[in-house]
């Protein structure tokens, strides 16, 4: 039986390549520190937990055992980490390091974390200019992208196996940063309409993690030196990703686009970009990989699991909390409300 092992398994693409190849037929085990965090369809799926840190290069060297068919790193973040990784790719047949597409830059050298937003010329192939390698602090707004990229020259400067996946905001069951509650919790809230800003017209390419999972797969059957993009087939906007949300969830409100520049922060969402952000999937499907569906479909899992975690109270707080700095920039509802006073036709009275 094919054997892989997960680090970072309980994570959203973690947990997601995990079920994926427990369904096929692998024998899957996932790598993390606490136990708790196991998601229960995976121990129906026959996964199987190691508790170990990253970091515990002795450990896992046990765990690794004999070899492995499939190694993948959901945690790879540094230079140093990804030293380690080499150090234990050697014992797999494949190694598959999780990326970002936050390592691209523009041609002004702006990427997806600068303080100006990049603007790419069309779809972003896997050539295109990255940032420079750094080691500053990868949680900081340059250091993240500089420190993956520094992690992917090593890796593949290695000369082994290990294919770099470079996915673009990934959506799934379990993500700890679901983008799509900016609309949701508009729905939760019974918002009566929805502003989107420049029209909605926003184009950010997301990633479905099951997606991920499949092209996974491929590569594990395919193994090779090489980076590959990830996103779904297909980049809705945002006024589309609004759509497809209400429509599964058959909620109705008025929606209302603004025009560029029309107010300074009513409507925005993290789709919003000044010129669409899409990544170039050709090379992963020229390699066999099909994906899992598109965004509609692909979204409705993790949109169930937070409307039903809502329902249930949130008692773990999985949800985004009202002081959660990314999110509290999109629920400003008083100004909503006022402009929604100013330019919603009054209903006609019964």
């Amino acid at each position: 039986m094919t054997e892989a092992l997960i680090l970072g398994g309980t994570g959203v693409i973690g947990r997601a390549i995990a079920l994926h190849l427990a369904t096929a037929g692998w024998s899957v085990r996932v790598a993390g520190r606490n136990p708790a965090n196991m998601p229960s369809e995976l121990v129906a799926a026959g996964v199987r937990f190691v508790a170990v840190d990253r970091s515990d290069r002795h450990r896992l060297h046990a765990v690794l055992g004999n070899g492995l068919d499939l190694l993948v790193d959901c945690l790879c973040y540094t230079g140093t980490d990804a030293h380690t990784l080499v150090e234990f790719a050697q014992h797999a047949t494949s190694t598959v390091l999780m990326s970002s597409k936050a390592v691209y830059v523009d041609a002004a050298g702006n990427h997806a974390n600068s303080e100006t937003a990049p603007i790419f010329d069309g779809a972003i192939h896997e050539s295109a200019p990255v940032m420079t390698p750094g080691d500053m602090d990868f949680n900081s707004r340059e250091g993240y992208g500089a420190n993956k990229v520094a992690a992917e020259n090593i890796t593949l400067d290695s000369g082994l196996p290990i294919t770099v996946l470079r996915p673009s905001l990934v959506h799934g069951v379990g993500t700890r940063r679901p983008r799509e509650w900016v609309f949701l919790k508009r729905v939760l809230d019974r918002r009566p309409a929805v502003l989107l800003a420049n029209r909605g017209s926003g184009v950010v390419h997301p990633t479905a993690a099951v997606n991920i999972a499949a092209l996974v797969e491929t590569v594990a059957h395919n193994p090779g030196a090489r980076i590959l993009n990830i996103a779904d087939p297909d980049h809705p906007t945002a006024a589309q990703i609004s759509r497809a949300i209400t429509h599964h969830l058959g909620h109705q409100w008025t929606e209302i686009p603004l025009a560029p520049d029309e107010h300074p922060t009513l409507g925005a969402t993290p789709w919003d970009a000044p010129a669409p952000v899409i990544l170039d999937t050709s090379a992963a499907i020229a390699l066999g990989y099909q994906p899992i569906g598109n965004y509609a479909s692909t979204v409705r899992a993790q949109n169930d699991w937070l409307i039903t975690t809502a329902h249930n109270g949130d008692p773990t707080q999985l949800l985004p909390q009202p002081h959660d700095r990314y999110f509290t920039r999109f629920f400003d509802y008083p100004a909503e409300d006022r402009y929604l006073a100013q330019h919603l036709p009054v209903p006609p009275k019964r």
